[in-house]
């Protein structure tokens, strides 16, 4: 479903991706980790066309995005949902019209379709009923789960999450974590995650993948690679240390 090949990007002077090689099969949980400014979420942003290559090509059902005009890649675009780090809500729009923002944006459904819709995805993040809230009144755990609503409400094919946990206290985690497997095992999604929390990253992967330097340096499954025996690997899984690690 998703092929990077070869890919390199740099920000003025500074290099964050050096030639990285992966590959995505549809259906897939796939994390992704490594240390802070490693290039993860950049990584994402090409995968949907926010952030083109110096060099390299990222294909999606093996159609190049390098090239595309704007019209073609919101063509992409549609095949992905987007949870952001902290949620990324219009704090002026009630719950439904933040669900319910791309629907009426691109005006493929009737009024009561769309809340039809809305009250689907709210019932799958375990949130009925509360569509009249404002985000000021929402908890930062519920915050993530109307994100996930709005990433899930018209059926992407691709889920991206980026820093899915960050800021919130281990119950509110553990809750976001089953519902992404929830969401990923009931409608056979493809998930990509990007996150420093290992358990986090055990509970919603099958596979992960470390970057290191800007390339692929461990692939695997999950299991595989959190009891790696690898000092880079080992020492990142485990939040150890090294004397010649640079500062995050």
């Amino acid at each position: 479903m998703i092929d990077v090949r070869d890919v390199h990007k740099s920000f003025g002077t500074q290099p964050v991706l050096r030639g990285v090689n992966l590959r995505i099969e549809a259906g897939e949980a796939v994390v992704i980790i490594g240390r802070s400014g490693g290039g993860k979420s950049v990584l994402l942003k090409h995968l949907i066309g926010l952030v083109p290559p110096d060099s390299g090509e990222v294909r999606i059902d093996g159609c190049g995005l390098s090239g595309m005009d704007e019209r073609a890649l919101i063509g992409v675009r549609r095949r992905f949902g987007m949870l952001f780090q902290m949620a990324a809500l219009f704090d002026s729009l009630d719950v439904y019209d933040n669900v319910s923002f791309v629907l009426r944006r691109e005006g493929r459904h009737s009024e009561a379709e769309m809340r039809g819709m809305v009250a689907d995805a709210l019932a799958r993040v375990e949130l009925p009923g509360i569509e009249h809230k404002r985000p000021a009144e929402l908890s930062g755990g519920m915050r993530k789960r109307v994100g996930l609503a709005r990433a899930i409400v018209y059926r992407p094919s691709i889920l991206l999450y980026d820093e899915p946990t960050t800021g919130l206290d281990p119950i509110a985690s553990d809750r976001i974590d089953r519902l992404i497997r929830k969401v990923w095992e009931e409608l056979g999604v493809t998930s990509i995650a990007v996150t420093h929390d290992m358990r986090s990253a055990r509970r919603i992967s099958n596979r992960i993948v470390m970057l290191h330097e800007g390339r692929v340096y461990a692939d695997g499954p999950t299991e595989r690679i959190l009891s790696s025996g690898d000092p880079t690997v080992y020492n990142f899984v485990n939040g150890i240390a090294t004397e010649t690690a640079d500062n995050p």
